[in-house]
């Protein structure tokens, strides 16, 4: 079961609302489970390198199927997997997996505001699927 680009613009558009409620600026990426990108937004005002940063922490997020901010980042394993990939990995905090029927189908991340926040506006994406 795959992640269609609908589901992943629908869930960047909840984690967009969120984060205007909220009064921040975010980049927003969501891939599939493979790490790959799928959708993609960063706000106006949101700081260039939210960019990067957003699919890093949904691709790690991804790759692992946890949130983003449990992969502990001074782990060696984590590192080495980190390292494998080319680094196109990120384990901070703000971003989350994504499961359709119990099946990891990809995950949404955020960047630009702290860390609690780029979190709860990803958790609000997730739940726009």
């Amino acid at each position: 079961m795959a992640l269609t680009l609908e589901e992943a613009n629908r869930m960047v558009q909840a984690a967009i609302a969120k984060a205007e409620a909220i009064n921040v600026k975010l980049s927003v990426a969501v891939c599939d489970a493979g790490g790959s990108l799928v959708a993609f937004n960063r706000m106006q005002g949101a700081i260039p390198v939210s960019a990067t940063v957003a699919q890093g922490k949904a691709a790690a997020s991804a790759g692992f199927g946890r949130p983003s901010g449990a992969l502990a980042a001074d782990s060696p394993v984590i590192q080495s997997v980190i390292a494998t990939v080319g680094g196109r990995m990120l384990a901070a905090q703000g971003a989350v997996p994504v499961y359709k029927n119990d099946e990891l189908v990809g995950a949404i991340g955020a960047s630009g505001a702290t860390a609690e926040q780029d979190e709860e506006c990803a958790l609000a994406g997730r739940a726009g699927l």
